[in-house]
């Protein structure tokens, strides 16, 4: 297959398991795959370099950070983000490859949706609506955010082309790793929020439960999940409340906490 100028990069930490789908997803038809470790004591490393990745180890800096890091290894300016448990589909792997073999793409960055695939399954759930994010970009005019939690591309003023086809996201092992990841998350935005939260804010420990129950289950159309999709709802809405609380308390002073939440953890 003819290969694109454009390296794909993946953070990983303990992601043996499931990083092979992912590189072979991209594999053969970006230029190259770099893998930066950030202290993996599974096999991810051994598994990448036979798959023929690039890789290299790198402390955690962050999820923006650790992405910047990435960056600045890939040998060209067309990049392509894909997190260990992401997988290109083929549809998405051809409209890509159709957008460079038609020249100069005409934006500097393209986003495209992300579908959580349920733990077990091989595939989203009917008509999912998960999130839509730029993964594809020209590192010579847009780049991820240096910030420690986020891990967004800053687009700036520039004009965003939208990719049709999806990504899929097999984010969860298990729900009790669902559960164990936004734990971790939920310290890790409580420990960088604010200290002082104004009234308002903690209004939200009424609201954030029940709003947040709808935007999973109709908004996101986790309804259309059967018993899979009202457990997913209920269990991010829940830690969407825990997060608003654990924020509060931080900025009060009550608690304390820490996590270097990385990816595979």
């Amino acid at each position: 297959m003819h290969k694109i100028p454009v390296s794909c990069f993946v953070i990983a930490k303990n992601e043996a398991d499931r990083i092979v789908r992912t590189i072979r997803s991209v594999r053969p038809w970006v230029d190259e795959v770099v893998i930066i470790d950030s202290g993996s004591t599974d096999e991810t490393i051994q598994v990448a370099l036979a798959e023929g990745c690039r890789v290299m180890t790198q402390d955690w800096l962050g999820f923006g950070g650790q992405k910047r890091f990435a960056e600045a290894r890939c040998r060209n300016n067309w990049l392509l983000n894909v997190d260990a448990d992401e997988v290109v589909t083929p549809e998405l792997a051809r409209e890509i490859i159709a957008l460079f073999n038609a020249g100069e793409p005409k934006f500097v960055a393209y986003g495209m949706p992300i579908q959580m695939v349920y733990p077990g399954a091989i595939k989203p759930r009917p008509f999912a609506r998960d999130h839509w994010y730029v993964r594809l970009y020209d590192r010579r005019s847009v780049r991820f955010r240096d910030s420690s939690i986020h891990d967004s591309v800053v687009t700036g003023g520039h004009a965003v082309g939208r990719l049709k086809a999806p990504m899929h996201h097999f984010s969860m092992r298990s729900f009790a790793h669902m559960k164990q990841k936004l734990d971790e998350r939920t310290w890790l935005l409580a420990d960088n929020a604010r200290r002082s939260l104004n009234a308002a804010f903690r209004l939200r420990l009424i609201s954030e439960l029940p709003m947040n129950f709808f935007k999973y289950y109709f908004v996101r159309r986790h309804c259309m999940g059967g018993i899979m999709g009202l457990r997913y709802a209920l269990i991010q809405s829940r830690y969407r409340l825990l997060k608003i609380y654990r924020m509060c308390s931080r900025g009060q002073g009550t608690m304390k906490h820490g996590t270097g939440l990385a990816p595979g953890t």
